[in-house]
C-alpha cells in the first residue's frame, strides 16, 4: 500500500480524533489491501479504487467509532447485520480489540472473505457467520447495519439478536424520516447521530434504536 494511502488514512484519523499508532494504521492498510485484491475477483463492492475505498469505506467506518465508544462504553459484544466485505465490522474489531465482533451474512463468498481478513490479520475478536440473521438467536449488546435494509427490516429481522439493553445502531446517508415514521411503537428513537467522514462531500449519520 502506497505512502499516499498511508498519509491520507493518517490524516482521516487525525480529524476523527484516533489514535495515530501502527496498531490502527497497519491493519486497516492491509484490510484495504486485501479488500482491493479480493474485489477484482469476487466482486465485494462496486468501488475498485484503493483511494475512493479508503475515503468511502474504511473513512465512513471510522467515523462511527468515537460515537459508539461514547453511546456504548460499557459494550462488549456487537453483530454487524448484513455485513458484506466486513464494513463496518473489520473496522470496529481492529479499532477496538476489547470488542467481540461477530460478521453475518448469508452470502458465502462475503463470510469466506471475512475469514481470511481474520487470517491474516490474526483478529481474534471477529468471526464470520455465513447465516440469515433473523435464523439466529444468539444476543449482543449492539446490532448494526451499514446500508442493509429500512429501518423497520434491519429491527424485524434482527429483534431476537438484541439484549434486553441493548440498542441498534443503523448507518444512513441524510436522516430516513420516511423509514423512522414507519417504525412500530415499541421501537424508540434514542438519537440521530450527524457524522462527519473525512473528505467524503455527502450526508451521513448513525441512527440509534432500542426496545420500549
Amino acid at each position: 500500500m502506497n505512502h499516499a494511502l498511508r498519509g491520507r488514512l493518517e490524516s482521516g484519523l487525525n480529524v476523527l480524533g484516533l489514535p495515530l499508532d501502527a496498531l490502527l494504521i497497519d491493519p486497516l492498510l492491509a484490510y484495504l489491501d486485501l479488500l482491493v485484491k479480493w474485489s477484482g475477483v469476487y466482486n465485494l463492492t462496486a468501488i475498485r479504487d484503493p483511494n475512493e475505498m479508503l475515503t468511502q469505506h474504511l473513512m465512513d467506518c471510522l467515523a462511527i467509532i468515537q460515537p459508539f465508544q461514547t453511546r456504548m462504553p460499557k459494550a462488549t459484544s456487537l453483530a454487524d447485520v448484513g455485513a458484506g466485505a466486513g464494513l463496518p465490522s473489520v473496522v470496529l474489531a481492529i479499532a477496538m480489540p476489547h470488542l467481540q465482533v461477530t460478521a453475518i451474512d448469508a452470502v458465502s463468498k462475503k463470510t469466506a472473505f471475512i475469514q481470511q481478513v481474520v487470517t491474516t490479520l490474526g483478529l481474534k475478536n471477529l468471526q464470520a457467520k455465513h447465516e440469515r440473521a433473523e435464523k439466529m438467536n444468539q444476543r449482543y449488546d449492539v446490532v448494526c447495519s451499514r446500508a442493509f435494509a429500512s429501518l423497520i427490516d434491519f429491527v424485524t429481522q434482527t429483534a431476537q439478536l438484541l439484549d434486553e439493553q441493548g440498542a441498534w445502531m443503523a448507518m444512513k446517508g441524510k436522516t430516513p424520516m420516511d423509514e423512522i415514521e414507519q417504525l412500530p411503537k415499541n421501537i424508540q428513537i434514542e438519537c440521530i447521530e450527524p457524522l462527519l467522514v473525512p473528505d467524503l462531500d455527502a450526508q451521513r449519520c448513525l441512527v440509534w434504536l432500542k426496545k420500549v
